[in-house]
């Protein structure tokens, strides 16, 4: 695997409370996905900045039965029409679709994918971002030698008194962009 140089950041981001407005009865069709305020700028922004983005998210919907991956895709094809529409794009799209339950090692707080997304895209991805709002997203980060990064949006809020020394917590998306582009 390759180094990390200027060319080849990533930063992997959480899709439910991070990109977009999240639900306890899931995401189920496009119409109920709701990018969060300034979360496509971001996007765009480390985008224009030569950062590759690439989402790591649970879908337990799945197996569960609330959600097909027919309508997953769909949902998807929407995220990617507005974030293309803002000015940025993603490089690759990874979700889980078993039950909490399966004992999977995809599902986070496993880090089986993003271990798949460093394979995928050829990197060591120690130390690259993992951006999430629940304390899975934060225990995967560690597990796969990412940097674990918290933002208050969705779950951060609670999250973050579970985790109030955590070394980056940002307001939102967008503050963590702005500050990880002029590093």
């Amino acid at each position: 695997m390759e180094t990390q140089d200027v060319n080849n950041r990533i930063v992997i981001l959480d899709r439910d409370g991070v990109i977009n407005q999240d639900s306890t009865q899931y995401i189920k069709h496009p119409d109920e996905w709701r990018p969060l305020p300034g979360s496509l700028e971001a996007i765009a922004l480390l985008h224009q900045n030569g950062y590759r983005i690439y989402i790591a998210t649970n879908q337990a919907g799945i197996a569960r039965g609330e959600l097909t991956e027919s309508k997953l895709k769909a949902i998807h094809e929407k995220m990617l029409a507005q974030v293309e529409q803002a000015g940025g794009k993603l490089s690759g799209i990874h979700f889980c679709p078993h039950h909490p339950n399966d004992n999977c090692k995809c599902r986070k707080p496993a880090p089986g994918m993003l271990h798949k997304i460093a394979e995928e895209a050829g990197i060591d991805i120690a130390e690259a971002p993992y951006v999430g709002d629940s304390l899975k997203d934060i225990r995967a980060a560690e597990a796969a030698g990412c940097k674990p990064v918290l933002v208050l949006t969705g779950n951060g809020l609670e999250t973050s008194k579970l985790r109030p020394n955590l070394e980056h917590i940002f307001e939102n998306l967008l503050a963590f962009a702005k500050d990880e582009i002029s590093l």
